[in-house]
């Protein structure tokens, strides 16, 4: 709150006072007034309302000033009536008493809006939970009965439940973690047992170099992780899946590579985004574009970076970085 700003807000209440002014002056003229008392008189008045004026205006720029400095440096600009205090003049105090109203209504909605939220993602747990019953039923008949001619929807089935789970529960994933020492090898080998069958079925070679390391990280999202990796070099027609790792002094490279039809330049600064299923998700195969996204989502939220290199038609790199820090980088 400047002077000038002010000066301009009351200037109609000076054009009053001055007009008032006048007024007296010809008035006090036409009762032959002696000059000498109406200069002291005026003297006077003037004297009395300038620092009245002071002293409204430096009372009021403290509190004007504050609430401005306190807007500009708050990350959440619904706390601001948290770091104010009511100011002693009226004004003031009406809009003081305003943004803790406000405050408070949009704190309950808030807190409404989380507990919708919450009962949903439970929900979405539960159902998960429960359908995943009947689809491994129906996994279990197929291999039993020797029949594949069901296996790979199901499996498409069972994954796209997988993702749903994951992405729910990403939400809060600071509640569902436990960040330790966790050896690459073992989760790795873990995927790959798991998509075996569809990897016999379609040709597709798989090898590891450097693994026999560990990682600060959550064994069971980096296994989700790696299964959305290595389904996705299944879903666009690798022949050839390597997964090596490098170690350095301050952090662990994992390179998750294949040769499948790789990824368009224009589409490759976009893959993480959430939704986006680029020119092959709409040319090769029906594609939600969540699961890149939850795989950026699950890897910022374990302090991990992940990124993506690829030339079309040739080859498809994504690159996770896990650090070393004494203090892990969580979010």
């Amino acid at each position: 709150m400047s002077i000038t700003e002010y000066l301009k807000d009351r200037l109609s209440v000076y054009m009053i006072y001055l007009v008032t002014l006048a007024t007296a002056l010809i008035f006090m003229q036409a009762f032959h007034i002696r000059t000498q008392c109406i200069i002291i008189v005026y003297v006077i008045l003037l004297l009395g309302g300038g620092i009245a004026e002071c002293w409204v205006f430096f009372r009021k720029k403290s509190f004007y000033d504050k609430l401005n400095y306190c807007l500009d440096n708050l990350d959440k600009k619904y706390l601001l009536a948290e770091m104010t205090e009511a100011p002693d003049f009226f004004d003031g105090r009406f809009l003081y008493e305003v943004l803790r109203q406000s405050d408070k209504a949009m704190c309950e909605h808030i807190a409404e809006y989380r507990r919708e939220n919450l009962e949903f993602r439970e929900y979405i747990e539960m159902w998960v939970h429960e359908v995943k019953l009947p689809v491994a039923s129906l996994q279990l008949m197929c291999h039993n009965d020797g029949s594949t001619r069901y296996s790979e929807q199901l499996k498409r089935i069972d994954d796209y439940i997988e993702n749903v789970l994951y992405y729910a529960r990403s939400r809060n994933a600071e509640k569902d973690y436990i960040i330790k020492a966790v050896p690459l090898k073992r989760v790795f080998s873990e995927i790959a047992i798991k998509n075996r069958s569809e990897l016999l079925e379609r040709n597709i070679s798989l090898s590891a170099e450097g693994l026999d390391t560990e990682v600060m990280t959550d064994s069971k999202w980096l296994a989700f992780i790696f299964g959305q990796l290595m389904g996705n070099s299944i879903k666009y027609e690798a022949d050839e899946i390597k997964v090596y790792a490098e170690d350095f002094d301050d952090k662990t490279v994992l390179h998750f590579r294949d040769n499948g039809i790789g990824i368009s330049e224009a589409d490759l600064p976009y893959i993480f985004e959430k939704s986006f299923t680029g020119e092959n998700g709409r040319t090769h195969t029906k594609s939600t574009g969540m699961g890149l996204y939850i795989v950026k989502m699950l890897c910022t939220k374990l302090g991990h970076s992940v990124q993506a290199d690829s030339v079309q038609g040739e080859y498809t790199d994504i690159t996770i970085v896990f650090g070393k820090d004494k203090l892990h980088n969580i979010q």
